[in-house]
């Protein structure tokens, strides 16, 4: 038999035809076995796992007296399984007895059911529903095989308004941010985020690690078993350096307003620890996370109060200025403090007239009672001697048109008001000009959290740190993660008889002058009263002041602006009072210490999960377990899936229990 011969460049080329097929397909193993094994792998499992997800509870927000502004608590997701009732009259049962229970048609919900059925995927027939329709609910689900109520977390913010404005509030994640954050594997196409304030800062530390029940499914989605239950981790807690009661009370004096308008700012001069930080109008957080069984107005976000006015309100700080005029009066040397100046009510440079806020005139009138009674005269012609260059040096050394620093977003600088100032703009200067820096008046904008800094500088001698809110962070077993440190921005530097000068009169002030109406009994309290022209309104009222257990370091300085309030002395000192007593748990009406209430024993059942939360929380894995036969019985009935069911949030019910508020009464009356 005679051989073929193949010619031997045909054999190369099949032999490097074999070559080339050989190292594709050896390359293409290394590659799935060793290059992109995790990814091969991942993909491998996603092909045969379903995971109904459970979201862990977010990590609670507390003040340090220990009341959490920001908690959890449960919400509910009603889910249809599939299984082995085929019969269609069982789905028309179902979607009758439902619908109007979800305020669906029967039709639409039959629909819903029916697509479920046919494809044998999992059905969310509602999510975040309250407690009360889950009661109702679960009396339902019984009768229907295959309908069950998976427990998810909805935030829940006790005190409503309570610190708005540095809480903040969450919302649903946005194509943009899940784009984002996709990646990380934290989040979901449904997930909630933080959208402003706390939320938005702490947002990856309040949120948890989610947890869920893992199925295992073939590669037509036919169910087999349950792999695993894995548990939820929650969210670190934030404790803050806030404290209750010193917030009630500067929210409630807010309200009680005049004008219902304004700012408290309450700082330890001590540390710069915020012990409160209200403004006013405010909003409720709760209403972009409120149950969907819930009927709740909404509320455009053009309209939505988020407007800070404690850290980005401009005003003209009025007469609590003079205690910036009167450092340079007393650094200057030029002007002793035993030196007079004659009030007649007004002051005349000539061509035009600057009048006293009291337009009978006080008279004689030296350094300290010039600050107790207010006088505009004096500081005219205080003002006038020293010169406008060295008070707007002294705006600067008390860091005025600059940010304090506080971490929150916005914040303003404010507007230094100074010949130098007027200068850069290739402006003049007039004496009017000077009249008006002397007293507070004027192109002179400040923030109320900076003539909170100001004021507790007078309290510690000169010592401006960075005010802060955040205390610790701990996980939920409360083990510290963090702690914040005190920060030094700077110092202001007077004499030692600088000081004391301005602290007497200071005490003054409230002892027998403008400011009585801040007097606590048993206190040392050291105040300035103002009220600043408005060009758009009524005068706005202001007051500054800190205040002491004698014989102790002051721990609590306060800065009170009321809108349109026109008097400070009536509008803005009281609510200083207020906030004081509260935040050093003082009695003004005895003139002691308030005495602590007895303890009580907690109606709040033990948690069974997580220490560190105030309510009671559901066991990890709580309302899956529940879905656990329904899925076993649709794999025993064959049913197929092919799509994941995602639940909300696992929650805590938390309500903090109000601490009782200092009493406070009202005393005395004054002008300014």
């Amino acid at each position: 038999m005679a051989q073929i011969k193949v010619p031997r460049e045909r054999l190369e080329q099949l032999r490097l035809l074999a070559y080339i097929v050989c190292s594709v397909i050896g390359f293409r193993l290394v590659d799935i076995q060793l290059l992109r094994h995790d990814y091969y792998r991942r993909a491998a499992e996603k092909n045969r796992t379903l995971i109904i997800h459970q979201n862990a509870p977010r990590g609670r927000i507390v003040t340090r007296d220990n009341v959490a502004l920001a908690a959890n608590e449960p919400s509910f997701s009603l889910i249809y399984l599939p299984g082995r009732f085929k019969d269609p009259e069982y789905l028309k049962r179902l979607a009758r007895d439902f619908a109007p229970r979800l305020g669906m048609d029967d039709d639409e919900l039959l629909v819903a059911l029916q697509r479920s059925f046919d494809h044998g995927t999992p059905a969310r027939l509602a999510e975040n529903l309250s407690t009360r329709s889950m009661f109702a609910f679960s009396e339902l689900k019984t009768l229907y095989p295959g309908v069950d109520l998976v427990v998810e977390t909805k935030r829940h913010y006790p005190f409503g308004h309570f610190a708005s404005h540095l809480i903040g509030y969450m919302g649903r994640i946005d194509a943009k941010e899940w784009s984002a954050l996709r990646k990380e594997g934290a989040y979901r196409v449904e997930s909630k985020i933080g959208r402003s304030g706390m939320e938005k800062r702490f947002e990856s530390g309040l949120k948890g690690r989610d947890g869920g029940l893992y199925l295992e499914v073939d590669y037509r989605g036919k169910l087999h078993r349950v792999l695993q239950s894995e548990p939820w981790v929650s969210g670190s807690d934030v404790r803050l350096t806030l404290d209750f009661q010193a917030q009630k009370a500067a929210e409630e004096g807010l309200k009680n307003s005049l004008t219902q308008k304004g700012a408290v700012v309450a700082i330890n001069p001590q540390n710069g620890a915020l012990l409160a930080l209200a403004s006013s109008p405010d909003f409720d957080p709760n209403m972009f996370v409120v149950y969907s069984d819930t009927r709740a107005a909404a509320v455009p976000m053009k309209v939505l109060p988020e407007y800070n006015l404690a850290i980005q309100g401009l005003y003209a700080p009025g007469s609590v200025f003079k205690i910036i005029s009167a450092s340079a009066i007393l650094e200057s040397g030029l002007i002793s403090p035993k030196d007079t100046y004659f009030c007649p009510g007004y002051y005349n440079t000539g061509n035009r007239v600057f009048k006293c806020w009291d337009k009978k005139g006080h008279g004689k009138v030296n350094f300290l009672k010039a600050i107790t009674n207010s006088c505009d005269v004096y500081f005219y012609n205080a003002g006038l001697k020293v010169g406008p260059a060295l008070i707007e040096q002294y705006e600067r050394e008390f860091r005025l048109g600059m940010k304090t620093g506080v971490p929150m977003v916005g914040e303003k600088e404010g507007y230094i008001f100074g010949p130098s100032r007027r200068g850069n703009l290739k402006s003049y200067w007039f004496i009017g000009d000077t009249l008006n820096l002397s007293i507070g008046q004027g192109e002179l904008l400040v923030t109320p959290i900076q003539m909170a800094q100001v004021i507790a500088a007078a309290a510690n001698g000169g010592i401006f740190w960075r005010p802060r809110y955040v205390d610790r962070i701990t996980d939920p077993y409360g083990r510290e993660i963090s702690r914040s440190n005190d920060e030094l921005l700077g110092s202001v530097k007077l004499k030692p008889e600088s000081w004391r000068l301005l602290r007497e009169a200071l005490k003054n002030v409230v002892d027998e002058g403008t400011g009585l109406q801040s007097k606590i009994k048993g206190l040392e309290v050291y105040g300035k009263t103002g009220s600043a022209q408005n060009p758009q309104g009524g005068d706005n009222a202001w007051f500054v002041a800190y205040a002491q257990v004698p014989g102790q370091k002051p721990e609590i300085a306060v800065a009170v602006l009321v809108q349109h309030g026109q008097h400070g002395a009536s509008a803005a000192a009281p609510i200083a009072r207020d906030v004081i007593a509260a935040a050093l748990r003082w009695d003004v009406k005895t003139g002691a210490p308030v005495k602590p209430p007895a303890e009580k024993k907690s109606a709040v059942p033990e948690k069974t999960a997580v220490p560190g939360n105030d309510a009671a929380l559901p066991a990890k894995g709580a309302g899956l377990n529940a879905v656990k036969s329904s899925v076993k019985q649709a794999a025993a009935t064959g049913s197929e899936t092919k799509y994941g069911l995602a639940t909300e949030e696992k929650t805590v019910s938390n309500t903090a229990p109000e601490p009782e508020a200092a009493a406070v009464q009202t005393t005395g009356d004054s002008a300014q």
